[in-house]
C-alpha cells in the first residue's frame, strides 16, 4: 500500500480474487445528497435480478427466523454469521455491477472466502452489543436484560414494569451508544471481503467513514425510513423489495465511500 501522507485518501490494488475495484484510504467525504444516489444505485441493482434478490432475502429470514427458536444461543449464531452472508451479497452486487448474474451461490460466497475474518467481524459486533446490554443492564437492572435474553414475553413485561426512569435513561443511553456500533460494522463486511482488510481495520475505518459521511447517512436513512413506512402499507409485502434494496444501497455506499470510479 502507497502512502501520499496523512489525510490523504490512499489508492491500493488489494490482493484478492473477486474483482475488487480499487481502494481508497481513508475513505472519501461524500455530500448529503449523495445518500439518495446511493439508494438510486441500489434500485438499479435490485432491477437486474429482482426475483433473485427476493428469494436472497426470503432464504436469509428463514435461516434467520430458523435459529431464533434456539433459546439464547441461536440469536448470538445469528448475528455472528451475519457478516458472512453480508459478504456474500457483496459479491453478489460486484457480479450485477460488471454485467453478470446474481446467483444462490453469491449469498453463501461468505462462507468460502474471508469466512474466519467475517467471523471476527461478527464476534467484534455480539461483544459489542454485550457491553451495551451491560451498561443499559447498570441503568435498569439487570432482570430486564436477563429476561430478554431468556427470552418470553411475560419475563420482558414483569421486569419493565418494575422499572421506569431508569429504564429510559438507559434506553437513551442504550441508542447513543449502538450508533458508533453499526457505524463500525456498516462497512466492514464488504471492507474484508473485498479487499482482505483485517477485521479490526476494517472496523475502524468504517467507524470513521460513516462519521465523515454523517450528513450522507442522515438523508440516506430518512429516505429509507419513508420508503419502510410505504413498504410496510401494502400488507407489508413491500419488505420483500425494500430489504434487499436495502443491501444493495449498502453496497453502493461502499462503492461511492471506499472505492475508485470504473470506466462504464
Amino acid at each position: 500500500m502507497s502512502s501520499s501522507g496523512p489525510g490523504f485518501p490512499v489508492s491500493t490494488d488489494a490482493a484478492n480474487d473477486a474483482g475488487a475495484p480499487r481502494l481508497v484510504l481513508p475513505g472519501r467525504s461524500c455530500s448529503a445528497s449523495e445518500g439518495v444516489d446511493w439508494i438510486s444505485t441500489g434500485w438499479g441493482l435490485f432491477r437486474r435480478a429482482p426475483l433473485m434478490w427476493v428469494l436472497f432475502f426470503v432464504i436469509y429470514l428463514i435461516i434467520q427466523v430458523a435459529l431464533s427458536f434456539v433459546p439464547i444461543v441461536g440469536t448470538f449464531v445469528g448475528y455472528l454469521i451475519a457478516p458472512l452472508f453480508a459478504g456474500g451479497v457483496t459479491l453478489g452486487c460486484r457480479s450485477l455491477e460488471t454485467g453478470g448474474e446474481l446467483e444462490i451461490e453469491h449469498l453463501f460466497g461468505g462462507f468460502q472466502r474471508n469466512a474466519g475474518n467475517l467471523l471476527v467481524v461478527g464476534v467484534l459486533y455480539i461483544l459489542g452489543s454485550l457491553a451495551i446490554l451491560l451498561v443499559f443492564g447498570l441503568f435498569a437492572g439487570f432482570s430486564i436484560v436477563s429476561a430478554v435474553l431468556v427470552g418470553g414475553e411475560e419475563h420482558v413485561l414483569e421486569a419493565i414494569a418494575a422499572a421506569s426512569l431508569p429504564l429510559v435513561l438507559g434506553l437513551l443511553v442504550c441508542a447513543a451508544l449502538f450508533v458508533p456500533l453499526m457505524a463500525a460494522y456498516w462497512f466492514a463486511p464488504m471492507l474484508v471481503m473485498m479487499h482482505d482488510m483485517k477485521p479490526v481495520d476494517a472496523m475502524r475505518e468504517s467507524l470513521f467513514a460513516c462519521f465523515r459521511n454523517i450528513l450522507s447517512f442522515l438523508v440516506y436513512s430518512l429516505v429509507m425510513l419513508l420508503l419502510l413506512i410505504a413498504a410496510l402499507l401494502p400488507f407489508g409485502l413491500g419488505i420483500l423489495v425494500w430489504v434487499p434494496l436495502m443491501m444493495a444501497s449498502t453496497y453502493a455506499s461502499y462503492r461511492a465511500v471506499f472505492t475508485e470510479p470504473e470506466a462504464g
